[in-house]
């Protein structure tokens, strides 16, 4: 084994047969170069030929007794395996083939617990919106602070024994793929460990984004359990896509979308229609480049206009559960079902 920290892979997969060949592929090149200990891919009951395309491809299998979901994978494997950091890939990732590298790199530093990194730029899912949705993800990963607050279980990695003593991800609060990995980032910090982003830590999405299935996530497994859990217990942070820039960036969307929608009854409020239109450019003028670099103009103005749409649902989202925290009462509501 290179180097001084021995590592585990864990992919949790569930209906992953036709995703694995491609994402086992990096992983299984560094385990027989030996940069990682093992690799485990923790079957959680698939109906398809998962695991053994798995075992086939050399990976040790681990079938789980009933579906749990990918945190409850992950806890299990974490039981069993040998390395002394847990790297989690999703089934849908391929991981780049310097990842274990860069994870021993972030790891050499003692003080450090867990690190994770980023989509490339190039995900499966050609059309735009599919695009828009993993080089969104990428956009606030390359551009936030070294030092985070939360943790993202798609291409990051814990030492296992900090992931051991604060219990593992918490799958009865969330028994569904939701936000297990920011709330997991939370108690890590808690205890005094230190999470490190790491933008050159890659992988490259397979997932492809409709419209539908986003919009389901963005609002019911991320915007209301991640607004619930840190109005009730954790706070507010300045990180990733809830920094103070990103909560000016959704006010300035909220006014510009109520006053689209005012025109046809107020038309002479054209003009600051066009002035909250120049200013949402202005406030997002990173993101635009960013998507224009990966794009060109239609690519970005298509991703512009629909992410104040996504600020909006977002920022209503958060503006619910303060309602129901404060108004109706309701303290306690982080189960995501």
């Amino acid at each position: 084994m290179t180097g001084t920290v021995s590592i585990t892979v864990v992919v949790p997969a569930f209906r992953a047969a036709h995703l694995l060949p491609r994402v086992l592929a990096p992983l299984m090149a560094m385990h027989r170069r030996g940069d990682v200990d093992e690799v485990i891919v923790v079957d959680d009951v698939s109906p398809d030929d998962t695991a053994t395309i798995a075992a086939d491809l050399g990976a040790r299998v681990i079938i789980m007794d009933k579906n749990g979901g990918p945190g409850a994978a992950r806890n299990r494997a974490a039981e069993e395996a040998k390395g002394d950091v847990l790297w989690f890939v999703d089934s849908d990732v391929i991981a780049w083939e310097d990842g274990a590298e860069k994870v021993r790199a972030a790891f050499a530093d003692p003080e450090v617990a867990a690190v994770f990194g980023s989509y490339d730029s190039t995900p499966d899912g050609q059309h735009w919106f599919s695009r828009y949705k993993n080089l969104m993800h990428r956009f606030y990963h390359q551009r936030a602070e070294r030092d985070a607050h939360t943790f993202w279980a798609g291409c990051g990695a814990v030492r296992k024994d900090v992931f051991r003593q604060i219990g593992g991800f918490d799958i009865e609060t969330y028994r569904v793929p939701s936000i297990e990995d920011i709330e997991l980032g939370y108690r890590i910090r808690r205890t005094g460990g230190r999470i490190v982003v790491d933008p050159t830590l890659l992988g490259k999405h397979l997932k492809v984004w409709t419209p539908k299935n986003a919009i389901h996530t963005d609002i019911f497994r991320r915007a209301l359990p991640w607004s619930r859990l840190m109005i009730s217990r954790e706070g507010m942070h300045n990180d990733l896509n809830t920094s103070h820039g990103e909560k000016a960036k959704a006010l300035v969307a909220g006014l510009l979308i109520l006053s689209l929608l005012a025109l046809p009854f107020t038309p002479g409020l054209w003009p600051v229609t066009l002035s909250l239109l120049g200013l949402a450019l202005i406030a997002n003028t990173a993101f635009v480049r960013f998507m224009f670099s990966n794009g060109g103009l239609g690519f970005a103005i298509l991703t512009f206009l629909y992410h104040q749409v996504y600020y909006v649902y977002s920022a209503a989202a958060f503006a619910w559960c303060l309602f129901e925290y404060h108004v109706l009462g309701v303290k306690n509501r982080l189960h995501v079902p």
